[in-house]
């Protein structure tokens, strides 16, 4: 098998191809990453001269040089290349559209004209809007998107079903929830906090804190996604959800007592604009059909995370600076 991965220089990409490359050894990955900001050559030095891998800095958007890429006549894509911060796309939304709907179409008509076997597209819960205090989402629920980041994915979600309906092409859509784990940039909630406790900084809270969201550690997710490329049925979505549900302020005090510190440390600050109250999966879909199910619980994952970042401040700390 040879695949193409789309953003494996970021936080899920670089965990997604290392756990491609050692459970499946026979495979090749050609990772194509344009480096931006969240994307880090440093989250995979350790394949360096990894027969089976190889690198290209490319931007998604590029026709002709996706075009060159695609004549290697890879078997698969697992597209992962995306802006991804809520909080930027409403500081700058323009990059998103251009990133996550033209750069998605492009990649489309890429593997259409090289005859790819397989497209997946990884996508996000918070296409779906935003829950009231009960129910999931599942893979029927209606796309309401919220934001600048969220629209964009549902606009890149609708084109990779058109390409499926239209061109036949063999697809697959998963959407995840919130991820956490190693190699996470520290823009995001959970690394955010645990190096600003390690700074002996404050942490800073949206509006009352108790906004849900759905917590899935990044290994799981990849195991979901790697199941999908698999064994998925062509044209379906899959949620992957980790069925862990928590209030942002949650997440904060349980950092706060596996660090030490105590609330003195929390700083509530001004609501995001057009925040969605409460996102939460339902994965019995991937569950049933293929047979996933996360091996890592909430106590035991954010743990391990907490001692990564602990581990690894030589990673994290020059992305802060950055």
């Amino acid at each position: 098998m040879h695949l193409i991965v789309t953003g494996g220089c970021g936080f899920i990409g670089s965990n997604f191809i290392r756990l491609v490359l050692a459970a499946r050894p026979g495979w090749r990955v050609t990772n194509v990453d344009k480096l931006t900001y969240a994307g880090n050559p440093a989250n995979l030095s350790d394949l360096a001269g990894n027969p089976n891998y190889k690198f290209f800095k490319a931007d998604i958007c590029d026709s002709a040089l996706m075009g060159e890429i695609f004549s290697a006549n890879p078997d698969a894509v697992v597209h992962f290349a995306a802006e991804s911060h809520v909080d930027r796309s409403i500081a700058g939304p323009e990059i998103f559209v251009q990133t996550n709907v033209m750069g998605t179409q492009v990649l489309l008509e890429s593997a259409r004209k090289a005859k790819v076997a397989r497209f997946l597209h990884v996508s996000t819960d918070e296409v779906y809007g935003s829950l009231g205090p009960t129910g999931l989402f599942s893979e029927a629920t209606p796309l309401t998107p919220n934001s600048p980041y969220s629209a964009s994915k549902a606009g890149s979600d609708f084109l990779v079903q058109a390409y499926h309906h239209t061109f036949k092409m063999d697809t697959i859509l998963t959407r995840c929830s919130n991820n956490y784990g190693p190699y996470q940039f520290p823009e995001k909630l959970i690394p955010l906090l645990i190096s600003n406790l390690m700074e002996g900084k404050q942490i800073p809270i949206y509006g009352d804190g108790k906004n849900v969201r759905d917590w899935l550690h990044v290994e799981d997710h990849c195991t979901g996604i790697l199941l999908a490329l698999e064994k998925g049925r062509a044209g379906e979505a899959y949620n992957i959800g980790g069925n862990n549900e928590r209030e942002n302020i949650q997440i904060a005090r349980k950092l706060l007592e596996l660090m030490g510190k105590d609330e003195t440390s929390i700083r509530y600050v001004e609501d995001r604009l057009g925040h969605d109250r409460r996102y939460a999966i339902d994965a019995s879909k991937i569950r049933g059909e293929l047979g996933w199910n996360p091996k890592h619980d909430f106590e035991s994952g954010i743990k391990s995370t907490v001692e990564w970042y602990k581990a690894n401040e030589k990673w994290w700390r020059p992305l802060k600076k950055g």
